[in-house]
């Protein structure tokens, strides 16, 4: 085994080794009570790469170290020893060319590989041959791989099927995780993880789970994640949809009716018209249409895959008749506005005709309503409700009542008829009615 010196002539003792060497020399004024221990550096290894067993609170009169492959000093086990006194390094029946001892006892092992992976032990030999020794564990790790997602089923049907997704590959000392949209999967009522979490289980499938489904490796020294898959789900046809929605049209126009079910895959179309296969198509399209292209038409819609089936049906009419064109209908609470509204104009109507009528007549009514009193024995029962123009008409009378004392002379009688008579019929085409004027002139002859 070489020394330390000449690998360092040869540039085989990477310039870490020397940075550690000339670390480590701290270590020897560090006080002798101090038990012996070793570091790891790094912690966890890669697969490939260099570690350093480096060791602490070496021991004073020291004559030399040895290196032992396992958890306890074997002979048969040796890795190699050092002599301080010569500065040689002897390597032993585990020596695999690829450790190096330094002067302050650490070790250097090179491009370590997976079956390396366990204990190491350092014993520092002192001059009076009490001997102390430390144990270390080395863990090696692979350099993970991409892994790839494999599956079951590459083709689940909605609501019927399930699908098991497994991470490739199988990995000692690896943990797993699942992500689907790029979340953190967890147990649930519908996915199920393995103990290893190395598989996940869709329990019922449906079209929302199509993912992207990623797979991700970890191991304390790398971290690994797959390419991102995507599930492809069978489901449908749901219910077609025909459109347009007009069922009424006119004679000469063209027909053009188109049918949609969500589905995948694409679901397959046919029509029946009236009962009578028509075409495998999406679309109707009948040019120039007449009466007799009125009933029912009939949309089919197959899934091939998941073997279901469903219907669509449109009743078309074909009429000259307006009043067969389809309108839209009033809600109930426009129709109750619309009654509402007519009503209160009825009523605001009838109470104008109202008031009108009785500021007409009623008004002419209470001022000029007359009853006739032509004597207190026949006209006992008649009253009026203006005793201001039964006054009036009174003192008239009794007037003329007094003129007819005087001496009867052509001339003064008949100015006086007339003076009466033109009072009267003056008043009465004023503000009475015609009965009440006839009364009032009839009464003015009986005096005369």
């Amino acid at each position: 085994m070489e020394s330390p010196s000449a690998l360092a002539c040869r540039g085989r003792v990477p310039w870490q080794g020397l940075l550690l060497a000339a670390s480590l020399l701290a270590f020897w004024s560090l006080p002798t009570m101090a038990q012996l221990a070793l570091e790891l550096m790094p912690p966890n290894a890669a697969e490939g790469k260099d570690v350093l067993f480096l060791a602490h609170n070496l021991p004073e009169d020291l004559a030399g170290y040895a290196w032992f492959k396992g958890g306890r000093v074997d002979s048969t086990r040796q890795i190699a020893s050092y002599r301080i006194d010569t500065q040689v390094n002897n390597p032993g029946p585990a020596y695999s060319g690829r450790e190096t001892m330094y002067p302050n006892g650490s070790l250097l092992f090179q491009k370590v590989t997976l079956e390396d992976t366990g204990y190491y032990t350092l014993q520092a030999i002192k001059t009076h041959f009490h001997n102390e020794e430390v144990t270390g564990q080395l863990r090696v790790y692979p350099e993970l791989p991409k892994p790839n997602i494999t599956r079951n089923n590459s083709n689940p049907v909605e609501h019927k099927d399930s699908v098991v997704f497994t991470c490739e590959p199988e990995i000692q000392d690896t943990t797993y995780l699942w992500l689907i949209n790029s979340q953190s999967v967890q147990n649930s009522p519908t996915l199920e993880l393995s103990k290893d979490n190395r598989t996940l289980t869709l329990l019922r499938v449906t079209r929302s789970d199509i993912g992207p489904y990623e797979c991700e490796s970890r191991n304390p020294v790398s971290a690994s994640r797959s390419d991102p898959l995507y599930l492809n789900v069978s489901y449908g046809p749901d219910s077609p949809t025909i459109s347009p929605s007009d069922t009424h049209y006119r004679p000469g126009t063209n027909l053009n009716l188109s049918c949609h079910a969500a589905s995948n895959p694409p679901a397959q179309y046919s029509w029946l018209i009236n009962g009578r296969p028509k075409q495998s198509t999406q679309k109707v399209t009948i040019p120039n249409i007449t009466v007799n292209n009125s009933g029912s038409y009939t949309c089919l819609v197959h899934n091939s895959v998941t073997r279901l089936n469903r219907t669509a049906v449109r009743t078309i009419t074909v009429s000259d008749d307006d009043s067969a064109q389809q309108t839209p209908g009033l809600s109930d609470g426009a129709i109750a506005g619309i009654v509402i509204g007519v009503l209160a104009g009825v009523a605001l109507i009838a109470a104008l005709v109202y008031f009108l009528h009785i500021r007409k007549t009623g008004g002419a009514s209470n001022q000029c309503k007359l009853e006739h009193k032509p004597s207190a024995s026949n006209h006992k029962g008649h009253s009026d409700n203006s005793p201001d123009k039964i006054d009036e008409v009174t003192s008239s009378l009794n007037f003329n009542a007094q003129e007819s004392k005087k001496p009867i002379s052509a001339s003064p009688s008949s100015t006086a008829t007339e003076t009466v008579y033109s009072e009267v019929k003056k008043g009465s085409n004023a503000t009475c009615p015609a009965h009440c004027t006839a009364e009032l002139f009839q009464a003015s002859h009986l005096h005369h």
